[in-house]
C-alpha cells in the first residue's frame, strides 16, 4: 500500500469542511457515527477508502493522553478532535467511495479483542491544543 499523506491541522480542517459540505443521503451516515463507535455492520469497510493519516510516529511513541478541556469524555459526541492526542493521533482518514464524506478510523486493541472504531470528521470539533481552549 502506498504511503499515505500525513495531515497537519490546516489540511485536516480543509478536508473536514469539504466533507461537512456534503449533504446528500448516503448509507455511510445512516446512522451517522458522530461519536466514536464500533464499525457499524451496515457500513462495510469496502465502502471506504483510506486517503490520509494523522499517525505521525510509530505506535510506541504515540501519546495515549486524551484531550477534554470542557468535561467531555471519549464517548461524547462533542469530544474534541485533537490531532496530537488519543485517539486521533492513532487514526487514518477514510472517505466514503459513494458520497465523499470523511471519517476518522483506527483499531482499538485490547487483551482479548480488536475493535475497529470510526467517527465522522466534523470540522467544528477540530481543536488546536497549542492554544488555550475555553
Amino acid at each position: 500500500m502506498p504511503d499515505l499523506p500525513l495531515l497537519d491541522l490546516a489540511a485536516l480542517r480543509a478536508l473536514a469542511r469539504e466533507s461537512a459540505a456534503i449533504t446528500g443521503a448516503c448509507a455511510c451516515v445512516a446512522p451517522a457515527p458522530i461519536a466514536w463507535t464500533s464499525m457499524p455492520m451496515e457500513l462495510p469497510q469496502s465502502r471506504l477508502e483510506r486517503i490520509a493519516t494523522l499517525i505521525a510516529a510509530p505506535d510506541y511513541e504515540l501519546s495515549v493522553e486524551e484531550y477534554h478541556p470542557r468535561g467531555t469524555h471519549y464517548w461524547s459526541p462533542d469530544a474534541p478532535i485533537a490531532i496530537d492526542r488519543y485517539p486521533s493521533n492513532h487514526c487514518d482518514v477514510w472517505r466514503c467511495r459513494q458520497c465523499g464524506r470523511c471519517f476518522l478510523h483506527y483499531t482499538e486493541g485490547g487483551g482479548y479483542f480488536v475493535d475497529r472504531r470510526i467517527r465522522l470528521l466534523d470540522p467544528a470539533l477540530i481543536v488546536d491544543t497549542s492554544i488555550a481552549q475555553d
